[in-house]
């Protein structure tokens, strides 16, 4: 069940839903302003990947297991609220998995964007890896050859053998919990800090088609989930704001990379 306040809504909160004061021909996060106008019977999600973390650069598992920000990611962070601050994105909650990594990020959008806080949900975490969390990937294969065959196997029902999830498991609370947070914030803009593994199912639910291996941290996506819980994506892998901190470029593959 996802864990969250209800009430609060950032400082920022008071503008009238679906309402835009951006000139026209403005861009802003890469999109035309006058189409980003929230209209009221949907909720645009400013979907990003956390900082990188030190395990991301060494190519360790994560999974749920727990680690922190780097030094690059945590420069990461600050250059993504920083963006977020000078383009005055209006925001009206900042939403994060409850993993240590992507609250550490949250937070720092949260000091930057003026909003009341960080409203944590267990249901944005990253897929549960079973055996293989802890483990670097080339490795993976060889210490636990069986719950790597389930995390690359093609059924998407096969769970991770040491209490992991299976593809789907992750696909159904992710696509969940985003809809739950979308009927509390029609009209409204709302940021989400979530992994890897949950950007790639919620493009792939948004488009019908794979994400190519582009979830890199830091990222900025943006979907709408309108009151029918139709989904669109509108903007994918942007981190224009991260030139010159460095970044894992290949970013997060799922089953073909293990990142």
């Amino acid at each position: 069940e996802r864990e969250r306040e209800r009430a609060g809504r950032g400082r920022a909160g008071t503008r009238r839903p679906g309402s835009c004061r951006r000139r026209q021909g403005e861009m802003v996060l890469g999109l035309h302003a006058e189409w980003r106008c929230v209209p009221p019977n949907s909720t645009e999600f400013i979907v990003v990947r956390h900082g990188e973390t030190s395990w991301n650069a060494s190519g360790t598992l994560q999974g749920q297991a727990e680690s922190e920000l780097n030094e690059v990611g945590r420069k990461q962070a600050y250059a993504l609220a920083e963006r977020l601050m000078v383009q005055q994105v209006h925001i009206t909650a900042v939403y994060s998995s409850d993993l240590k990594r992507a609250v550490e990020t949250a937070e720092v959008i949260v000091g930057k964007c003026n909003c009341s806080g960080v409203k944590l949900s267990s249901g944005l975490r990253e897929r549960h890896l079973g055996k293989l969390q802890g483990l670097a990937r080339n490795q993976a294969r060889i210490l636990e050859p069986v719950a790597f065959q389930a995390f690359t196997s093609t059924s998407k029902d096969e769970a991770i053998p040491g209490g992991g999830e299976s593809y789907n498991q992750l696909y159904n609370r992710s696509k969940a919990t985003m809809e739950d947070i979308a009927q509390d914030h029609r009209g409204e803009r709302v940021v989400v800090v979530t992994h890897g593994g949950v950007l790639n199912v919620l493009h792939t639910h948004a488009s019908g088609k794979s994400a190519g291996g582009r979830a890199l941290n830091a990222s900025i996506n943006i979907f709408r989930i309108s009151d029918k819980n139709e989904w669109t994506l509108c903007s994918w892998g942007d981190v224009t704001h991260l030139k010159g901190l460095g970044s894992l470029k290949n970013g997060f593959r799922g089953n073909a990379d293990l990142a």
